[in-house]
C-alpha cells in the first residue's frame, strides 16, 4: 500500500503524523514524503491543508480524511483499514 504525505520542514503536525504512520505495526505501508516547498504545485494546493495524506492508485491520488493530531497510532491504524482501497 502506497501513500504519499504532503508536509514541509518544520510543520509539527506533518512530524507527529509521519512518526505514527511509521510506528503502525499491522499494515505494511510504503510512505512517501512530499515537500510541498520544492514544487509550487504541491505548495498552491496544500499550503493551508498540511499534512495532507492521499493513497496513490493506478489511476491517480486519492485523498484520506484529515486525521486529528490526537489520534493514537492504533486508532490511526483503525482508520486507514477503513478507508484505504483494496
Amino acid at each position: 500500500m502506497k501513500l504519499i504525505l504532503y508536509s514541509k520542514p518544520g510543520c509539527h503536525l506533518c512530524e507527529g503524523l509521519q512518526e505514527k504512520l511509521e510506528q503502525m505495526q499491522t499494515l505494511k505501508l510504503n510512505l512517501e514524503i512530499r515537500d510541498i516547498t520544492t514544487r509550487e504545485d504541491w505548495f498552491e494546493a496544500y499550503q493551508y491543508e498540511i499534512p495532507v495524506l492521499c493513497q496513490q492508485l493506478s489511476e491517480g491520488e486519492k485523498p484520506l480524511p484529515r486525521f486529528s493530531p490526537r489520534t493514537s497510532v492504533t486508532k490511526l491504524e483503525q482508520m486507514l483499514q477503513k478507508y484505504l482501497a483494496p
